[in-house]
């Protein structure tokens, strides 16, 4: 076949693609593994390139490996760190649960890379490979790329967020309005302190993210097949955690104990439970902002949000809340790759947990979601949104709740009695109380103070 070339790894010779930078393994896993089209995305292959840089230096510095062909491993490495390979990356997610294609994805490309700058045949098990296997590689990739995906996309989204509602709490912050329980009305509260308690969720929910993430700083790396070591230096998974360490910022740290690391995985369990959480969190806040936006004119209308696009094809002048329901979408998927997450961590057995590839996928995916719904919120719709004052001072007034503010003059059962009167009659309750209570003027203002009601009494 003219547009190919020949390979041959251990099974025999296999068709490869002329222009690609893989070999055998790959082209094999292409060929097994027609399954979904989904690759393991940049930050894994610059997860991949990292620790491949990171074994060829530590193999130099401690004697497995001639300095001048880690040299060219870790230049070729560089590359694919740096994204100018990414398109030689074809395996789908849906393969052998250790990775194990993956990882020679990345070992081939290296390899070829390396042997064309250098002149000499490096080959992809006995060099780039040195001192590793798919089981401690791939997790440790998954780690890294994960705690840089929170820190460089998640992190500033969330702040970004967070901001946005605490500069709607500030400017809504003497603004009185009914609160709601049972979507049922209640006392008052003020706008701002509910737009408060959403920034505070988001706060919440990052300081789980960031506590759950720093259990990813701990490496696999350096255990090889089974948590042994055989075939590393002894030093080796401590070394390449340092370097690691040095050209990321962020303080990896060798495996505590290899079997643990490589045949379990609940910290990768643990912060996709806190990413759903912020899911969870995330729809809370958006279902509340559509339910305030709601209407506008026949709904509750208490807030207004940003008209950023036609709502209808069939209705004039309808504009619907969509960055709110596109938020919406992507917590319901972030919460299915959650479930799929648990169950590949659930899914180890004996020396290794063989659902690698998906768990990896799924994870990143979380993150890269996440971080893009909360920017998008922030920017095209919470930092856009206004207060309707007139409609929520109206519907304040209106509300029965407020006899809840007579109970401590007039006992529990005339309040009950006058917010009754006021339902059947469509009266307020400021209105009944007047001809009902025996209060006066003056003391039945003091109790309906609005601002005293919101302040907490």
């Amino acid at each position: 076949m003219p547009n190919d070339r020949m390979e041959r790894d251990e099974m025999g010779a296999v068709h490869v693609p002329a222009e690609a930078l893989y070999g055998a393994q790959t082209q094999r896993a292409v060929e097994n593994f027609p399954i979904s089209g989904m690759r393991l995305g940049r930050e894994f292959i610059r997860g991949l390139g990292l620790i491949k840089k990171a074994s060829a230096v530590a193999n130099a510095r401690l004697g497995a490996l001639e300095p001048e062909i880690a040299s060219a491993i870790g230049q070729s490495a560089k590359e694919v760190i740096e994204g100018r390979h990414d398109d030689h990356f074809v395996v789908d997610v849906f393969q052998t649960g250790s990775g194990t294609s993956t990882n020679m994805n990345a070992n081939e490309v290296i390899a070829r890379l390396a042997s064309k700058a250098s002149g000499r045949e490096i080959h992809p098990n006995d060099h780039v490979n040195r001192s590793q296997s798919s089981n401690d590689v791939m997790p440790s990739v998954l780690h890294l790329a994960a705690v840089e995906m929170l820190e460089q996309q998640l992190s500033p989204a969330m702040r970004r967020l967070e901001e946005a509602l605490r500069s709607k709490a500030r400017e809504f912050a003497g603004i009185v309005k009914i609160g709601r329980t049972h979507l049922q009305d209640a006392v008052p509260l003020y706008l701002g302190d509910e737009f408060g308690g959403y920034a505070r969720q988001v706060e919440a929910a990052h300081e789980r993210i960031r506590w759950s993430g720093q259990a990813l700083l701990e490496l696999p790396l350096g255990g090889t097949a089974v948590g042994t070591r055989i075939n590393a230096p002894r030093d080796f998974g401590g070394v390449a955690a340092q370097l690691l360490s040095a050209w990321t910022g962020h303080a990896f740290r060798e495996a505590e104990n290899h079997f643990e690391a490589q045949a379990a995985r609940e910290g990768v369990a643990m912060l996709a439970g806190a990413l759903k959480t912020y899911a969870i969190g995330l729809t809370k806040i958006a279902n509340d902002l559509r339910l305030l936006a709601s209407g506008p004119r026949c709904g509750l209308g208490e807030i207004r949000l940003p008209a950023i696009q036609p709502g209808s094809s069939i209705m004039p002048g309808k504009v619907n809340p969509v960055i709110l329901e596109s938020t919406l979408m992507v917590c319901a998927q972030v919460m299915g790759y959650e479930t799929a997450v648990t169950w590949c961590c659930a899914g180890g057995q004996l020396e290794l947990n063989a659902m690698l590839p998906l768990m990896a996928f799924d994870l990143l995916e979380m993150i890269r979601l996440l971080a893009a719904a909360s920017r998008n919120l922030a920017e095209r719709c919470v930092e856009g949104i206004q207060a309707n004052r007139e409609t929520i001072a109206h519907m304040t007034e209106q509300s029965y709740a407020l006899a809840t503010a007579l109970s401590p003059a007039i006992g529990h059962a005339a309040a009950a009695a006058i917010a009754q009167e006021a339902e059947e009659s469509g009266s307020t309750v400021r209105e009944v109380a007047r001809k009902r209570s025996g209060l006066s003027e003056e003391r039945l203002n003091e109790l309906l103070d609005l601002r005293r009601l919101a302040d907490g009494g």
